[in-house]
């Protein structure tokens, strides 16, 4: 089936890593005021033991920090590069429930927490929880291996840097505007294959009368917007289904002509997180990878982020083939898992 495929991809998201990384303005500094601010809302949440799933902008108030925030979140994360990292929460002397409280509390100012698995958690821990990679209802940030380049279920993650590993655990970033804006130069036969339907694993969280896989493209052009979806792992293990569709030969040129070029410098960016570090990436135009990482072997200093998947206001509209996943594509109301039984909370550790 021949695909007319869109333009070549113009402005701030069709950016390439090592100019990235030569640039500082994606970086936003809390100031002491700021700080402040952050700090009294959540001390007075604390002091109340709120519970954090029920946290909005109102009750988490951000007079000066809340609206610059959410200006740049939605001139630089949805409508710009894809990605912003606010620096300098002081969670080296909070305790979990303050660092929770306060980073549900900024993600409160620019969008809905939505459910990060199956059993509801719309506060995720990526943590190495020692479960094996290979098993098919295992998902990949519970272990120390590499993640790869893939997109969560939302229209933005956060993740907030509690503490970091002995060595690596890095961030890596990469546009997929720019990887089909390669791809239409260098190939355009296989890039129309990706812009049909494939076969993606739910690892085993699914919701009540679907399929245990979607179907979406990688890509989607609609109204105007290129949105991409990917997971490589979990579009390969969908193949364990009798019933899913084949992964022909060509299908697998394109899928790694995709992985090669998020894996090659020339695109990609590497950032590497410090504690107290606010990252927030648009899984629309962007994939996000970590690195593999060794850890401490005391459990009070091992490797730690929180996780928000947000479903944001001011979003783009996205086109309904992504109701498989995101349950629905009503923006503001959009994205995360939800499956028989699940009930929404914020669990202050992994679970």
């Amino acid at each position: 089936m021949s695909v007319e495929l869109p333009p070549e991809q113009t402005g701030p998201a069709a950016w390439y890593g090592p100019e990235m990384a030569r640039r500082s303005d994606w970086q936003m500094p809390l100031g002491a005021a700021e700080r402040a601010e952050v700090e009294d809302a959540t001390d007075a949440l604390v002091a109340r033991d709120t519970d954090i799933a029920s946290i909005t902008a109102r009750n988490f108030p951000l007079p000066t920090l809340g609206p610059r925030l959410a200006a740049r979140v939605k001139d630089e994360v949805l409508n710009g590069r894809g990605f912003l990292l606010l620096r300098g929460l002081p969670v080296e002397r909070w305790s979990m429930r303050q660092a929770a409280t306060a980073f549900f509390g900024l993600g409160a100012h620019l969008g809905s927490a939505r459910s990060q698995n199956g059993k509801g958690h719309v506060l995720g821990h990526v943590q190495d929880l020692g479960l094996d990679v290979n098993d098919p209802n295992v998902r990949i940030y519970q272990t120390h291996e590499r993640q790869t380049y893939h997109t969560d279920s939302c229209d933005i993650v956060g993740l907030l840097c509690l503490k970091t590993a002995k060595s690596g655990g890095l961030s890596a970033l990469v546009s997929s505007t720019t990887i089909f804006n390669e791809m239409r130069r260098r190939r355009p036969d296989l890039l129309e294959l990706l812009f049909q339907p494939l076969a993606t694993d739910r690892r085993g969280e699914v919701p009540e009368g679907r399929k245990p896989y979607f179907e979406i493209p990688v890509f989607n052009w609609h109204q105007g917007f290129l949105t991409a979806i990917y997971q490589r792992q979990y579009i390969d293990s969908a193949q364990r289904f009798a019933d899913a569709p084949r992964l022909g030969p060509r299908q697998v040129e394109a899928l790694d002509l995709f992985d090669s070029l998020a894996n090659d410098p020339a695109l990609h960016l590497f950032m590497e997180f410090k504690p107290g570090d606010v990252q927030f990436v648009h899984n629309h135009t962007m994939l996000h990878d970590r690195t593999a990482f060794v850890d401490w072997p005391e459990p009070e200093r091992r490797r730690h982020l929180l996780r928000l998947w947000l479903a944001a206001a001011q979003a783009r509209p996205l086109p309904e083939v992504f109701a498989q996943r995101y349950g629905s594509v009503t923006v503001g109301d959009r994205g995360g898992i939800i499956v028989r039984g699940t009930k929404l909370r914020a669990p202050l550790f992994a679970e």
